[in-house]
Order: structure tokens, then sequence, then C-alpha cells
């Protein structure tokens, strides 16, 4: 890209469609929140975690920051999911999502879901979103 292009960011509409998920990861329990565009796109996520105020709480919420504003500048869900899926560390380990039964990471997880419900090939498990 040249200094003359410039990247246009897309914005969600004022109301939008979202979807929102409970998960556990080693007794770490969050919900993740999926803003989406009117095609059904995410355009923004966020994660709550159970555990308010951490360290942990707030790097996930400037994840979930950058990520949403990546999303709108047109990153596709597959380059987010080959980027994200598989980082590693705490906590890790045994989630309450019967689809993703073992997560390296929060990071991971929402690599995992979002590769499930929002990728072409992860819609034949169905794409309703739990």
């Amino acid at each position: 890209m040249n200094r003359e292009e410039k990247a246009t960011r897309q914005k969600l509409p004022e109301i939008r469609d979202s979807v929102t998920h409970k998960f556990q990861i080693m007794g770490h329990e969050g919900y993740l929140t999926v803003g989406l565009f009117e095609d059904g796109r995410p355009g923004e996520i966020f994660i709550k975690m159970a555990k308010e105020g951490s360290t942990l709480s707030g790097l996930v919420q400037g994840f979930c920051r950058a990520f949403s504003i990546a999303l709108q500048y047109g990153l596709p869900v597959e380059e987010a999911v080959l980027r994200f899926k598989g980082m590693r560390f705490e906590p890790f380990g045994a989630t309450s999502n019967p689809d993703i039964p073992e997560a390296m990471s929060i990071i991971d997880y929402v690599a995992r879901y979002m590769e499930l419900h929002f990728m072409e090939q992860g819609r034949g498990r169905g794409s309703k979103v739990s």
C-alpha cells in the first residue's frame, strides 16, 4: 500500500446482532461476545472474565480491541485464526465446550471458536452458535 492509499474502517451499525458464548478454561470463566455486521460477519469481539480487574482481564481486553479494529479494517477471520490459534499461555487446559475440549490459552480458544462458527469450513458443524 503506498502513502496515498488508505485502509478504510467499516463500522458496525448502531444496532447490531451479536452472539454471546459462556466458556470456561481450567476454572477461569468468561463470556465471549461477537458483534456482527449486517451480513453476519464478525466485526468486534468482547471477552468478560470473571476475575475483573486482573492483569489477565486487562490483557484480554487489549487483545479484543486490537482484534475488533483489525476485523473492521478487513482482516479475514481465516487470517486471524491462522495467527491466534495455537498460542499457549495460562490459563490452558480443559474447557467447558465439547467442540473445543482443550485450549492452549484464552486467545487459542477464541480462535478455535471463530474457526468453528465463522469460517466456511467450520460452518458444517452447524453454524448455530452456542
